[in-house]
């Protein structure tokens, strides 16, 4: 409990002054070092000096600035100059969940410790920038991005992301939220060329950042590699001017992803502070470098901009601490209360997507046997993904823990089931190709440990071959003929249950009919086996919903039904416009296999006397929706309970319903709490083409109180007028 109470003292001195966008001493001391800098050393701060440094200035006292990969723990240390480890022993960090899994938490207290754990541990291993977190729209379930992404949803993600990044900058080390913006596939990331409407761009796509930078005070944002509307994302003026420095008054930096940048005279003058990461051997030859020295001094560019851009650094450094190091904190790393954090963070994570006359949890004292399956009850996930491969201090896989905490009380009898077919090559999706072929001998050796065992447990899903940045996923079926595994697994052993490891969406209808459980465990970070082996026993109990909706099929899903992926001629447009996950499964009465917001328990809830606190309101007021919740099981649970806004009638296409509110509980067997739900009449408004702004239309709204985007508990009218 230390890191919370940690959290608590931190955000109130957070609160208080910490970072208030600007103040008059600050702004005074950034000129005063300005002046006193040559046009060169100014424009070597503008660029990198390697892969995650950029020059320091020595007798001005301002060091290097080191950044890190890091949205679920601080990457291993890389070579100056080449994309090599350096192969230290003293590198190690604490691994969590993926984004996905820290959505699926839906657990904001959670997402408070992560930042603070990962803050503390950047500053231990002297990073500056820790470049996260990646908050773009899960658009498709093929998105080789989606484990690092949040959610499909921009309310559940902007929760998420101002949580973390206002814990993890009490650290002294400053978030870099990313990727901006519509980077929602990788398939042609570098060119692909975005379009959409202005009222998909601000309903669903913006949210997420405005928040983080608006609410949050994110000191750094990630330029996208894709173009938006016929130019990149680095030199789009209204990415970089109009919507980041003069509507969302960001004053921190906009540096650009790795060898993003495609000229210095229309990156510069929209926006860009930093240059990071491009493919070019000298460093003086970047665009940001001797070029823009040139640019300068040929008129072509005012000292000016230059200024603005070394001033936003020294902005953010002054912020961190950076240039008073006596004053910063030391950090710590791999601490007791770290992995805790991180074994939390994996527990709250896991989904129960079925559980078929309560095989759920398993009684270990009863169990002789127990068949473990599948090549992801013995692989390890933290080092995959590329720019999100952690290299954790351990990793327990679920066999690991399942042997170290039963295999005195019980005989367990692993079989691979299935293997690994896949290699990753030159960063394409070309290592998925012919990975579905079915090998007969696993399976029978599978079906031989399962026929001799009291319970099977499959452990299935995915891995970083498929779940990576690069590229994008073929399809939406279980490799490795894991399907055909299952089905025979499950003939051979009634009580067999699934367990998938994965980041993004699966077809599961082939396998969901035939067993009487199935599990998400999502990927679990250092302490993914530990978590998932305690859900199965009981130990611990299953919270976790899922923060995107799982598709019967990939023709179900929006982007993909519309023939709006991954686009042609390296142009796509975003057909489907507002309509993105259960946006479009609820306003086109679609059934998913599993809804977004969908998640079992061990135990039973009844929510009851919801009511609002008034029935009509004005524009100005804010909607309470209160009701009693009371967990009727016999153990101890949690509940996610979400609130819905629709509007009945109205001039524009909006979807059934939005998700506006949502609170875990924590509830002991007979335990009732009386909850309050809050939301902004101002939040239900949509954005209107017509005048370039927000509208709220007079008349009926719909408030649902729900478990998922399916279930719904209560709907109550209210008037807006």
């Amino acid at each position: 409990m230390r890191l919370r109470f940690i959290a608590a003292a931190l955000f109130s001195v957070f609160f208080q002054s910490s970072f208030s966008q600007t103040n008059n001493a600050t702004e005074k001391r950034i000129q005063e070092l300005i002046k006193k800098m040559t046009l060169k050393e100014k424009v070597g701060m503008l660029h990198g000096n390697s892969k995650f440094y950029t020059e320091e200035i020595k007798h001005l006292g301002i060091p290097e600035w080191a950044l890190s990969d890091g949205p679920h723990g601080v990457r291993a240390e890389m070579n100056r100059h080449n994309w090599k480890y350096t192969g230290q022993t003293d590198d190690s960090s604490t691994c969590f969940p993926p984004g996905t899994a820290m959505a699926a938490s839906w657990n904001l207290e959670l997402a408070k410790q992560r930042g603070i754990v990962l803050g503390e541990e950047a500053r231990f291993r002297k990073k500056d920038v820790l470049l996260g977190p990646g908050i773009n729209i899960i658009r498709s379930p093929l998105c080789g991005r989606n484990f690092e992404y949040l959610s499909e949803d921009p309310f559940l993600i902007s929760q998420l992301s101002i949580n973390y990044i206002k814990a993890l900058q009490t650290q002294d080390v400053a978030a870099c939220v990313k990727h901006f913006v519509a980077n929602n596939q990788e398939e042609n990331r570098f060119v692909v060329d975005v379009t959409m409407s202005e009222r998909a761009l601000r309903e669903i796509y913006l949210p997420g950042f405005k928040a983080s930078i608006v609410d949050a005070g994110a000191l750094g944002v990630m330029g996208a590699y894709n173009k938006f509307r016929g130019s990149y994302c680095t030199e789009n003026d209204y990415l970089g001017r109009t919507l980041l420095r003069d509507e969302f008054k960001f004053k921190g930096v906009y540096m650009s992803d790795w060898d993003a940048v495609h000229s210095t005279e229309k990156a510069a003058l929209a926006g860009l502070d930093l240059e990071m990461g491009t493919e070019k051997e000298n460093y003086n030859d970047w665009y940001f470098a001797d070029p823009l020295i040139k640019a300068v001094k040929e008129g072509r560019i005012k000292e000016s901009v230059v200024d603005e851009k070394v001033a936003n650094i020294l902005r953010v450094m002054i912020k961190t601490k950076v240039l008073d190091p006596k004053t910063r904190i030391k950090g710590s790393i791999n601490t007791k209360e770290h992995q805790q954090a991180a074994y939390r963070s994996a527990v709250e994570a896991v989904v129960l997507l079925k559980n078929e006359k309560q095989i759920l949890p398993l009684n270990m004292s009863t169990i002789k046997s127990v068949a473990i399956i599948g090549d992801n009850a013995t692989r390890t996930h933290c080092g995959g993904g590329f720019s999100s491969e952690i290299k954790a201090l351990y990793e327990v896989t679920p066999l690991q823990a399942m042997t170290t905490k039963y295999e005195k009380s019980m005989r367990i009898n692993f079989a691979q089931g299935y293997e690994k077919q896949s290699h990753v090559v030159e960063r394409s999706s070309d290592g998925q190709l012919n990975t579905d072929k079915v090998d007969w001998k696993l399976i029978e050796e599978a079906v031989a440990q399962a026929k001799k065992s009291d319970v099977a447990i499959v452990f299935a899903g995915l891995n970083h071959d498929f779940d990576s940045e690069s590229f994008d996923r073929l399809h939406m079926r279980l490799p490795y003929g894991q399907e055909t595994l299952i089905q025979e697994v499950a003939k051979a052993n009634p009580k067999t249950i699934v367990v998938i490891i994965a980041g993004s969406p699966l077809e599961l209808a082939g396998i969901e009919s035939r067993v009487p459980a199935v599990v998400w465990g999502w990927y679990g970070g250092m302490e993914a086996g530990n978590a998932v082996v305690d859900i199965l026993s009981g130990k611990e109990f299953p919270s976790g919903k899922l923060p995107f909706t799982i598709p019967v099929t990939l023709s179900q899903s929006p982007a993909h039904a519309l023939g709006a992926y991954p686009g042609h001629d390296l142009k796509v447009n975003y057909e489907e416009d507002i309509l993105v996950g259960y946006r479009w499964f609820d306003t086109k009465g679609i059934e998913p296999q599993y809804p977004f917001g969908y998640g079992l328990s061990y135990t039973s809830f009844e929510i009851s006397n919801v009511s609002s606190n008034k029935k009509a309101y004005g524009v100005n007021d804010e909607i309470t929706v209160k009701f009693n919740i009371k967990n009727t099981g016999k153990t101890d649970g949690a509940e996610v309970v979400q609130l819905y806004a629709g509007q009945t009638t109205s001039s524009v296409l909006r979807p059934k319903k939005e998700l506006k509110a949502f609170d875990k509980i924590f509830l002991k067997p007979g335990e009732q709490k009386t909850v309050d739900l809050k939301v902004k009449v101002k939040d239900l408004a949509f954005y209107d083409e017509k005048t370039s702004d927000w509208k709220i239309e007079p008349g009926q709204f719909v408030l649902y109180t729900a478990t998922s985007a399916e279930n719904i508990v209560s709907t109550l009218n209210v008037t807006i007028q």
